[in-house]
């Protein structure tokens, strides 16, 4: 699959907002039990301000998947700690997509200084659990039956790298 990584903009608000609502019914990988408002994108690049992001496009200039790094605590003394988040379109996975954007948003917070990327995963949701720890992530921090979606209990995973 041929694509590009640019810079989340407010023109990404509906693309980025199917994919994530996408997850966010079919799945725990996003955590919310009911789809997110359009305001919820506005709170997405506030969180990421500042920090590497990117949409992915795809030949035709499509968004089929966005990452972002925000801050893991809003404290100082985190300043060189970051929480990683990404989604792809569901036919955007297994070609190398999900690999590149990690790689990009992993090189932006070198950049920056970053030095700790922590991944929060929803212990059913066992492709990105095998995705980080296959890309040097190793599990740091497991709250058990934390997360109650549709009825069914999940845990929270924390999945952390050092750069």
């Amino acid at each position: 699959m041929t694509f590009t990584l640019s810079p989340l903009t407010a023109d990404d608000r509906e693309p980025v907002l199917a994919i994530f609502n996408h997850y966010v019914v079919n799945s725990f990988a996003a955590y919310p039990e009911n789809e997110v408002p359009p305001a919820f994108y506005d709170t997405l690049l506030g969180m990421c301000r500042g920090y590497p992001n990117a949409a992915v496009r795809d030949a035709a200039s499509e968004v089929v998947g966005f990452g972002l790094l925000r801050p893991f605590h809003p404290a100082s003394t985190f300043a060189a700690s970051a929480e990683i988040s990404y989604f792809l379109r569901p036919e955007a996975t297994g070609q190398g997509v999900g690999e590149r954007l990690l790689d990009f948003l992993l090189d932006g917070a070198r950049k920056q200084g970053i030095t700790q990327v922590v991944a929060s995963i929803s212990s059913r949701n066992e492709g990105s659990l095998r995705f980080h720890q296959r890309h040097g992530f190793v599990e740091c921090g497991r709250f058990r039956d934390i997360g109650r979606k549709r009825g069914e209990a999940f845990d929270v995973v924390y999945c952390q790298r050092t750069l």
